[in-house]
């Protein structure tokens, strides 16, 4: 009879354990996800590939695709479009959607600096001087209408140039933007990591404006400039908030892993074609960007004040709106995520 008890008991406590999966699974709203991303090998998306690679989606629950595309940009068109649910992007496009009449809101960031670089061509330009320098020039960026167009148009409006006075010219996120450097197609690039650190080290840019460092980004942009983040229409975070929590709850375990992990480890847990054929390039480029990276999925207050007034310096019909900043992000998801994967 003991006996007999001691089974029950021991599959009852089986079944209490498996039982909370379950039922997390079965409260997901939507349980297949696609993510829409723009260059999924940068460094800016670390977070995202390592929740990918981890299997911290799958531990949530979630069947998660993600979607790689040249640029944010085209992400963000992809969820316009109804092809991808989410989008892995910069934190501004949520401010520009809401101009454009379109809520989008984001609910947990990945990088907490914009970590893109402005550097113009040790070849084509080998007598820069200011930024003034860049008017008539080629100008290579992810994809038009990006963050790093963004980022590039801001650095020239601080100059007194205004977007026309230059060609914007998309070259991608990883090996299209180094041979466009270094084949002389391009004078100036506005990108990333790994890309900015292969370039740098082989000498064929100058580093003009750097935001993988959070102090001169926060002094580039005037206030925190959130950037990576997760961000969709509002229509799905109503529909969804348990699949959204889900995608948040893995964001940050991401975040937290990342900030305790070595070169080694990031080098082993990222597929090898991000690696751009240079493993020290690219720890390289870790170490550059680590800082910048988000530590908790956490949006600052003043960021969504900070991104308007970013695409305001370069859009006059941006700075007459009256938008509500508040509503394009949340961190009510990020706070549960954080409560339940404490960092020890």
């Amino acid at each position: 009879m003991q006996r007999r008890e001691l089974m029950l008991g021991g599959l009852a406590a089986a079944g209490a354990l498996a039982a909370p999966a379950l039922v997390r699974a079965q409260a997901l709203e939507k349980a297949k996800v696609t993510i829409a991303v723009g260059g999924k090998n940068l460094l800016y998306y670390l977070p995202l590939t390592i929740a990918e690679q981890k299997g911290f989606f799958k531990d949530e629950g979630l069947d998660l695709s993600v979607v790689d595309f040249a640029g944010g940009s085209r992400a963000l068109a992809a969820v316009v479009g109804g092809s991808a649910d989410v989008v892995s992007g910069a934190f501004e496009h949520t401010v520009n959607m809401q101009f454009k009449g379109q809520a989008m809101r984001a609910f947990v960031l990945q990088g907490r600096a914009p970590q893109i670089v402005l550097g113009v061509s040790t070849k084509t330009m080998a007598g820069y001087k200011t930024v003034a320098d860049l008017k008539g020039k080629k100008i290579g960026v992810t994809a038009p209408g990006s963050s790093t167009n963004v980022m590039a148009n801001f650095v020239l409006a601080k100059a007194g140039l205004k977007p026309s006075d230059v060609s914007i010219v998309g070259v991608g996120a990883s090996n299209g933007a180094v041979a466009a450097m270094r084949a002389g197609n391009i004078d100036a690039i506005s990108n990333l990591d790994p890309v900015i650190t292969l370039l740098s080290r082989a000498g064929d840019i100058k580093i003009v404006a750097d935001t993988r460092k959070v102090a001169e980004a926060d002094r580039i942009f005037g206030g925190p400039m959130p950037a990576g983040c997760l961000y969709c229409p509002q229509t799905f975070i109503d529909k969804h908030p348990n699949t959204v929590q889900a995608m948040a709850n893995a964001m940050v375990r991401a975040n937290h892993w990342i900030q305790q992990a070595g070169p080694s480890d990031i080098i082993n847990a990222v597929p090898e074609a991000f690696l751009l054929g240079d493993r020290a390039v690219y720890i390289d480029a870790f170490l550059a960007a680590k800082g910048a990276l988000s530590p908790d999925g956490m949006i600052p207050e003043a960021g969504s004040t900070t991104a308007f007034r970013a695409l305001a310096s370069v859009d006059a019909k941006i700075a007459e709106a009256k938008l509500d900043l508040q509503a394009v992000y949340t961190n009510d998801f990020v706070k549960k995520a954080n409560a339940k994967h404490k960092r020890s």
